[in-house]
């Protein structure tokens, strides 16, 4: 059965929503599904642009038959080359041989190393700026390399101002009928989900994504819908996704005055002494606090808290005379994207040989960007101690003037 939604006149979404798949790219946890978004355009040539996971393939096909009828396939427009979008090439040239293939050098290069046997049918490479007419449409092509692959590009249909952004402005979260980003309460229901997806999948190419937005700009005035790859698509309201772009990219947090405390606890008294702190933050005016145990919540959802907040508190027990490995885990992540432009405060617990402070420390200080660490730091020793809660309300009272500061800027 066929499930389509018409995005304009001759614009159509023919993608599929996956509730089934637990993990995306086998890591990210994904509880409310994902989208894959394809689009059928019905010119004097026909246009596929992308197409989805091997998982929705069957659907696909449903959605081309309904919307083709007796017409052929002219065109497959590959923005992406990532299974997610691009798995089903092949199965889509087998069942429209006469149908050409347009897309970079580099993505015909990652679709040979897939097998995908594509040279019997007519390729069609291009580059930056190139155009192409498929009959009252005409689109040009935007480098967008490792936006979040090498091979990626963009495409704006110059006549009526749609872009297909590939992975860009995409978001977790399967569509369940809506598409449009005005059909759904976005800041409510999906800017977490679009949040974590950009900053796990995308969030180490912060340089990158700048580039692309400095060339969407110079044509912003031509845009009029975004339709991503996963996710809603934007006809409404482009400076929302676009300024939250600008944060991520640009490694700026979003809430000056948020603070996330992420702790590990193996007996519950590093988490007693988290709690407190949340506490004596909020009865400082910060309420823009969450807590987070870093043995329980998946690395990706703090991630995505660490790219939203501007404050970060690390509270650690020592774990063989290291950093608890959770902790150490999520440290490295926020590494491996590039995360900066942050404020810490460290918390640090050993029942002997505290050294977890020390370790937290040294990581932020040389194998970070442009990390701030407050001098107030708690040292407990085992458990939080009454003698230790003044250490504490130092350590709320700078936090609390920092982010007083920070939201001051």
């Amino acid at each position: 059965m066929h499930s389509v939604r018409k995005v304009t006149d001759d614009l159509y979404w023919v993608g599929a929503n996956d509730h089934r798949l637990t993990l995306f790219e086998n890591i990210h946890p994904i509880p409310q599904g994902v989208s894959y978004n394809a689009y059928l355009l019905k010119d004097e040539q026909t246009v596929l642009f992308d197409t989805v996971d091997w998982s929705a393939c069957r659907q696909l096909l449903e959605n081309l038959d309904y919307l083709l009828g007796d017409r052929q396939l002219d065109v497959l427009l590959i923005n992406h080359m990532e299974p997610d979008h691009g798995a089903s090439i092949e199965e889509i040239l087998l069942r429209y041989p006469k149908c050409k293939v347009i897309s970079t050098e580099k993505a015909f290069m990652f679709m040979r190393q897939f097998g995908f046997d594509i040279d019997e049918h007519e390729l069609i490479e291009v580059s930056e700026g190139d155009t192409y007419c498929f009959g009252a449409h005409t689109v040009t092509f935007v480098s967008a390399p490792m936006v979040h692959w090498p091979e990626a590009m963009v495409t704006l249909d110059v006549t009526n101002g749609v872009l297909f952004s590939a992975d860009a402005f995409g978001s977790f979260i399967a569509l369940d009928g809506k598409l449009f980003n005005d059909e759904v309460n976005f800041d409510r229901d999906w800017l977490d989900e679009a949040r974590r997806y950009y900053t796990n999948i995308v969030g180490k190419y912060g340089p990158q994504v700048q580039l692309l937005l400095g060339k969407a700009a110079a044509v912003l005035d031509k845009i009029k819908i975004i339709c991503p790859l996963h996710g809603p698509v934007w006809h409404t309201e482009l400076g929302y996704i676009i300024d939250k772009y600008q944060h991520w990219s640009t490694y700026t947090p979003e809430d000056s005055d948020g603070v996330m405390v992420v702790y590990a606890s193996m007996y519950g008294n590093t988490e007693s002494a988290a709690q407190a702190l949340a506490a004596k933050l909020v009865e400082r005016g910060v309420n823009n606090v969450r807590v987070y145990d870093v043995s329980n919540t998946h690395v990706s959802y703090l991630i995505s808290e660490t790219f939203r907040c501007s404050h970060i508190v690390l509270a650690s027990v020592t774990y063989n005379l290291g950093i608890y490995p959770v902790i150490k885990n999520y440290l490295e992540d926020m590494k491996a994207l590039n995360l900066q432009n942050r404020t810490f405060a460290i918390v640090e617990n050993g029942s002997w040989a505290c050294k977890s402070g020390d370790l937290m420390q040294k990581f932020l200080d040389e194998e970070m960007k442009n990390m701030t660490v407050l001098n107030e730091r708690v040292s407990l020793s085992s458990a939080l101690s009454s003698e230790k809660e003044a250490e504490l309300d130092f350590m709320a009272d700078a936090i609390a003037d920092s982010v007083k500061s920070a939201s001051e800027t």
